[in-house]
């Protein structure tokens, strides 16, 4: 079982795990070692058993992890093994490359709407899908079973777009909104900011220069 308070750093990396596992099984090997594993993904063994360890007993002394259980194990633990329903809100610039990514199904997420408040944006396709009214989401969320939305739309509606998102039953949010969220504790948010991102790159590259 797992265990509570997990890092979120554990969760990134076992999806890291997971994609090599999986290659493993491609390649019909049977079995590998934690430190066999933590070399191919640049880690400790130690850093492997730790992260493994929130989630049980995987693998025996000696013999290594199975690739297929533990492929099937992770998958499990990490939702892969269902679809997820997914909106976008803002059909901008941002938005509709995101809809046009074509890898979203590899890892069982079903982009199923858009939404925008843009009424010359209404009716118009992206993609598999045709852009909705954005005071047409709660119903749609609801009717469409949709858990992940994607926020693209401006810091200033930001905060009221998602407040929407939680009352219509969206259950986590990947904001890349420039502005902080204020949510229930049970609701999942991911901000990702890129101007941020891209600033501390700046930084890096004037002092890796000294």
């Amino acid at each position: 079982m797992a265990k509570k308070n997990v890092p979120e750093s554990t969760i990134s990396r076992l999806f890291v795990y997971l994609r090599e596992i999986a290659a493993l099984v491609g390649m019909n090997i049977n079995t590998i070692s934690s430190a066999e594993l933590g070399e191919r993904v640049n880690l400790s063994d130690a850093q492997v058993r730790k992260d493994l360890g929130y989630f049980g007993q995987f693998g025996v002394s000696g013999a290594g992890y199975d690739t297929k259980e533990l492929k099937a194990a992770l998958e499990k633990i990490l939702g892969r093994n269902k679809t997820w329903n997914v909106a976008v809100v803002g059909a901008g610039h941002l938005g509709s490359a995101l809809l046009a990514y074509p890898g979203f199904s590899e890892h069982q997420l079903n982009l199923v709407a858009v939404f925008d408040s843009d009424p010359k944006k209404v009716g118009k396709n992206l993609g598999r899908v045709s852009i909705q009214s954005i005071d047409e989401m709660p119903r749609a969320i609801r009717d469409k079973k949709i858990s992940i939305a994607i926020l693209t739309v401006p810091a200033e509606s930001a905060q009221e777009v998602a407040d929407k998102l939680v009352d219509s039953g969206v259950e986590c949010i990947l904001n890349f909104a420039p502005t902080s969220l204020t949510v229930e504790e049970n609701i999942k948010v991911k901000d990702v900011d890129l101007s941020r991102e891209l600033e501390t790159l700046s930084y890096f590259l004037v002092n890796g220069r000294k």
